[in-house]
């Protein structure tokens, strides 16, 4: 597998910050909510995290941030923010140059990154109170309001007045989610945002997520759950040590995979040399009966014809294409929680 990245042609132009104007602008909205060419982060030790990558996020999208731990992925989003410098590229958020365009830019953005942090000693109301304050483009006449919203939101409204050290992992999630949430926003960038939720917090926040997108927000979610992906995500980026390995569609990356011919069968020793004698290749016996092959571009009908011409007995013939976990090992060489 190589280390060239599937990419997508965008619904409309890329979008320059001359012509982007302000965040959410004509101009800007038939472009990208991120955009990154050669974006690098070398630290001090030698050790490159992200390796020249170029993102390609389209405005209205779920985009799924994948890899394995220590691809890279919390280092790429804390250099969108500008939480750290990248040692070298460039990459615009709503079609802004950063840094130089962050005061237009962030206050339209929402994150939560790694372990959210909030006053202990201070109340969820008090700590979005503090948080709101020291925004100032946020309107304080409507403070109130839209903190109550944003309790209302993420499901925290029982536990509002409650000291934050007293919160639950799921619930200083859910606090981070409020706090992201507190004014509109056209792009939300979140890392892990169902780390420590039961699965009734993650079907609420992946509900959220589609709500958002539904009404025209862009959200890049970083997440470790496939199925979260394959339910919500439009759009797919695969992180592997530091580079970016496909970025696509996520129904193009599926239509690109190989589809795999699959035999049932007494005799799979003779329908694997049937099947190598076709011109398949990655033949394999993978089970008591079971014959697997890469189908390419042969039809299934001969295989069965040829299958049957040969005396072997068939008990199931099926065409699979490969589910999503399947892919990002195939992409990455690894599964999940494997430290890179």
């Amino acid at each position: 597998m190589t280390d060239t990245a599937i990419s997508w042609v965008s619904a409309g132009p890329a979008t320059s910050s001359a012509a982007a104007g302000q965040p959410g602008g004509a101009d800007g909205a038939a472009g990208y909510a991120i955009r990154s060419q050669g974006l690098t982060k070398r630290f001090r030790s030698g050790q490159v995290a992200v390796d020249a990558i170029d993102l390609a996020v389209p405005r209205g999208c779920v985009y799924g941030f994948l890899g394995p731990n220590g691809s890279g992925k919390t280092t790429t989003i804390r250099m969108l923010l500008g939480l750290i410098r990248p040692t070298a590229g460039s990459h615009e958020l709503l079609g802004l140059p950063m840094p130089a365009g962050a005061g237009r830019a962030l206050p339209a953005v929402g994150s939560l990154v790694e372990g959210p942090a909030f006053h202990p000693y201070l109340s969820g109301r008090a700590n979005l109170r503090r948080l709101d304050a020291a925004d100032r483009t946020a309107n304080p006449a409507t403070s109130k309001a839209r903190i109550h919203a944003a309790f209302e939101r993420v499901g925290l409204s029982a536990a509002a007045d409650k000291r934050y050290r007293a919160y639950s992992l799921g619930m200083r999630q859910r606090l981070a989610l409020a706090a992201a949430l507190l004014r509109p926003r056209e792009l939300l960038i979140l890392d892990e945002p169902t780390n420590g939720l039961d699965p009734q917090g993650t079907r609420e926040v992946r509900s959220l997520i589609t709500d958002l997108a539904a009404t025209g927000s862009t959200v890049m979610l970083s997440t470790h759950l496939l199925s979260e992906v394959e339910q919500i995500c439009s759009h797919v980026g695969v992180m592997r040590v530091g580079r970016l390995v496909a970025q696509a569609p996520l129904a193009q990356l599926r239509a690109g995979a190989a589809v795999r011919a699959v035999v049932e069968t007494s005799r799979p020793a003779d329908a694997a040399a049937v099947l190598v004698r076709l011109g398949l290749s990655t033949v394999r016996v993978t089970g008591t009966g079971v014959v697997e092959a890469l189908l390419g571009d042969a039809a299934p009908e001969p295989i069965v014809s040829a299958l049957v011409e040969a005396a072997v007995p068939v008990r199931g013939f099926g065409c699979v294409q490969p589910d999503l976990e399947e892919l990002f090992v195939s992409l990455t060489g690894e599964g999940f929680n494997v430290s890179g």
